[in-house]
């Protein structure tokens, strides 16, 4: 009996360390693999916005998250996967207290990249979505599953017409 719960607990553990080890391949994926313009040196315009996260996603998996934006700031978010799910992932932006649909990349050339203004401050829910199809098996991950990032950025908006003062 001791041997078969000593069997188990080295194969839950096994379980575990494979999941923590796929899971944190994928950390800092959208600080890696998603485009930023510039460095600091070059002053960007775009700085990186810490609400920018990385995730393991299965073939065909739904994630959503939230996300607040301040007025009078500019956004651009931007996804980006690995390539053994192929290179586009469908996401939408919605507010977070109307459930409003603000954004649908799927109705706008599956862009990518997505730059926006707040002109108020709120909370949206970023829902992504990694579309099922053939994948490739790579070295540490499951065969149908890759790592999405979504990389947030912001800067001051540029003040334009009359300004209140």
């Amino acid at each position: 009996m001791k041997k078969i719960i000593a069997a188990l607990v080295v194969l839950i553990g096994l379980t575990a360390s494979q999941a923590i080890a796929q899971a944190s391949a994928c950390g800092d994926f959208h600080r890696k693999a998603c485009y930023m313009e510039g460095t600091k040196k070059d002053k960007r315009e775009f700085m990186y916005n810490a609400q920018s996260k990385s995730g393991l996603f299965a073939q065909g998996s739904v994630s959503k998250m939230r996300c607040i934006v301040y007025k009078g700031m500019d956004y651009r978010m931007t996804v980006c996967c690995e390539t053994i799910l192929g290179d586009k992932v469908n996401f939408k932006i919605y507010d977070g207290r109307t459930n409003e649909l603000l954004f649908d990349n799927t109705k706008n050339d599956d862009s990518q990249q997505f730059e926006f203004q707040a002109s108020t401050t709120r909370q949206l829910i970023i829902e992504a979505t990694v579309p099922a199809g053939d994948v490739k098996e790579e070295k540490g991950k499951a065969e149908t599953a890759a790592c999405v990032g979504l990389l947030i950025e912001n800067k001051v908006s540029e003040r334009t017409g009359f300004s209140q003062y």
